[in-house]
């Protein structure tokens, strides 16, 4: 069976609002006959975004994605460009569609997913290599237990997002505006170490951390974490005064499906060349979180060793770190 794939490439431009108009995948079945996206009648609409669930926002640039009714236009998605945060005109063919509204600014970390199928729509990030600070690569250092076979992913960045259905567009409708609302959709995960020994031991100025059982991938139309669980890297900068140690970075947060543990590693790597893996189990913490969109994680008790003089100088290696869990007081 054959697709009929509209693939002529448009740029409409209009002023101060859609940066152009791009045919992402404009499908139809095979029943269809081939048509040419200029005969296909269309209409003006007006694209608004409505920022009174994260007025503390200001993307640059936003995008939409219109999935049309199958009953009408079997696999049809339209995609439209802004390059600014409140919309504009668009025309659009007629029919019933869902939409979803995302930005699109310092989104390069970011990658997608079936995005023919509002549904299926996903975003992810990409593989990360090793630690942020150390620079390790992931086959040369430990997992926490439990969470060996999990793949090591880069942290989200910042992603608004909205979903509106019911939309439509029927001849001799004129002035419709459509209007999403985009909300905040990472989560916001500080972690902090207190009561670290000999913290001055610690090479450079930071710690590298990672953190088990994480969602690996947001499910956009269906507003949700995915089942899928990855480990995270992040690192923490040492308060040598406060002998402490603090972290930030965003998630896609834990799946509502699952209940996976959460194990917090530490990799201190000290100035004579030898290496320590730190693990807590953190799962009640990020459970019990009064916020989840907002978790904070604190641990206490580091007991790095004194150090040794004269360094080793080698390479780290898997077999080279000495691993230590470490239990928190309920």
């Amino acid at each position: 069976m054959k697709s009929n794939i509209l693939h002529k490439s448009w740029k409409v431009l209009f002023p101060m609002s859609v940066v152009g108009l791009g045919i992402a995948s404009l499908l139809s079945s095979c029943r269809h006959k081939d048509l040419d996206f200029e005969e296909v009648p269309r209409q003006k609409v007006n694209i608004r975004f409505d920022w009174s669930n994260a007025q503390d926002a200001s993307p640059s640039s936003m995008e939409v994605w219109l999935f049309y009714s199958p009953e009408e236009s079997p696999d049809s998605t339209l995609r439209f460009d802004f390059n600014n945060s409140y919309g504009g005109s668009v025309k659009i063919p007629y029919g019933s569609f869902s939409g979803l509204a995302l930005n699109s600014d310092n989104t390069d970390w970011a990658r997608f997913r079936n995005t023919e199928n509002i549904e299926m729509f996903e975003i992810f990030t990409k593989e990360a290599s090793g630690l942020p600070v150390s620079g390790i690569k992931t086959r040369a250092f430990p997992r926490a237990k439990g969470a060996e076979e999990e793949t090591l992913v880069e942290a989200p960045g910042m992603i608004y997002s909205a979903r509106n259905d019911g939309m439509s567009l029927r001849r001799g409708e004129t002035e419709k505006t459509f209007t999403f609302f985009p909300e905040e959709i990472v989560c916001h995960y500080t972690v902090d170490v207190k009561d670290v020994k000999n913290i001055s031991s610690i090479d450079g100025t930071a710690v590298d951390g990672t953190l088990s059982g994480m969602a690996g991938s947001y499910m956009h139309g269906k507003k949700e974490a995915s089942d899928s669980k990855v480990t995270i890297p992040f690192y923490l900068v040492k308060d040598s005064q406060g002998n402490s140690l603090h972290g930030e970075f965003l998630t896609f947060g834990e799946s509502p499906k699952t209940s996976n543990p959460h194990k917090l590693s530490l990799y201190a790597v000290l100035d004579d060349g030898n290496k320590y893996l730190y693990t807590f189990d953190v799962s009640s913490q990020i459970y019990d979180a009064p916020d989840p969109k907002h978790v904070h994680i604190v641990v206490s008790g580091l007991p790095l060793p004194d150090p040794v003089i004269e360094g080793s100088g080698f390479t780290p290696d898997v077999s080279d770190w000495e691993n230590v869990e470490i239990d928190l007081p309920m």
